[in-house]
């Protein structure tokens, strides 16, 4: 303690409480202490409070382990399965099976973590009896706390009849993969019109009963705009600083996609050269004969 801390140490107290970490709030989505699973009235709450939350893609138990184990509020099992994990080119081919098999092992996988899987395409566009026949199923059979469908105006009956029959309804606006055909991977609502529009498509959402809207590759200043319109968070990805949460398909944001990766991406780790170095390494120890060695063998 110095001098002038001694003669003062009111100062010094004051000076410690500054540079000490502020204790976690036990209600945060990130950083609580709850051990129940995440509900969708306490991410409403977070919106009241202003509190930003990440969220991360998941396809399997034991990534999703690591990321429930890190505190990660929210994992969705997203139809990007497609590209990242099952070597399809887009998310159009994936199937009610594929979602249903990889969301159950992501549910088994965590225990606080929010479960959402995506309808992927193809599994709700027939109508509102199709999509609840689907999403009950991911409900009932994967054990998944919510369901995520693509569109705004245009899948309004199916949001409702979902959250009329007790299933919340993550709604899907922007840059939506299964249009990939139509819509290309460009930013989308540039331009007044384009812009009133997802706007629009963001309040009937919401108006439909949808607890949360994903915004991907809108203009920033958009994508902030329809935030605080909204009294349901938004979780941006390509959207720009302003949305409530962010969300990352993990596989970019650890390295392991390889090639190009979209702008908006953050790589976090290298996962791609760690895992290849790790194979390196063993099959030159298989190869030159110093793999198994005696404490790796049985007698």
């Amino acid at each position: 303690m110095t001098l002038q801390a001694a003669q003062n140490p009111a100062r010094e107290s004051a000076s410690e409480s500054q540079n000490s970490p502020r204790p976690a709030d036990p209600k945060a989505l990130y950083g609580g202490t709850g051990t129940r699973r995440i509900t969708v009235h306490q991410i409403a709450a977070a919106k009241e409070r202003g509190e930003k939350w990440p969220m991360l893609t998941a396809y399997d138990a034991m990534t999703a382990s690591v990321f429930d184990e890190a505190g990660v509020p929210v994992l969705l099992v997203g139809d990007s399965m497609g590209n990242c994990h099952l070597g399809y080119e887009t998310t159009v081919p994936v199937t009610m099976d594929e979602m249903a098999v990889l969301s159950a092992a992501v549910v088994r996988g965590t225990r606080r973590a929010m479960v959402v899987a995506d309808l992927p395409f193809g599994s709700y566009q027939e109508g509102p009896v199709q999509a609840l026949r689907n999403a009950t199923r991911l409900i009932k059979e994967s054990g998944v706390g919510a369901v995520k469908l693509e569109g705004g105006e245009r899948s309004l009956p199916q949001t409702e009849l979902l959250v009329a029959s007790g299933i919340p309804v993550m709604s899907h606006l922007g840059l939506t993969p299964q249009s990939v055909n139509t819509l290309g991977y460009r930013v989308q609502g540039r331009g007044d019109e384009a812009a009133h529009q997802l706007l629009r498509d963001a309040k009937a959402a919401q108006d439909a009963g949808a607890f949360a809207l994903v915004l991907e590759l809108v203009p920033a200043e958009l994508a902030a705009e329809v935030t605080r319109s909204l009294s349901i968070p938004t979780i941006g990805i390509g959207a720009g600083p302003d949305t409530d949460a962010q969300v990352l398909v993990y596989t970019d944001m650890v390295g392991l996609t390889g090639g190009k990766v979209p702008r908006f991406t953050k790589q976090y780790a290298d996962m791609r050269r760690v895992l290849g170095d790790a194979a390196k390494e063993f099959a030159e120890e298989v190869t030159g004969g110093t793999f198994p060695r005696e404490e790796h063998t049985f007698h």
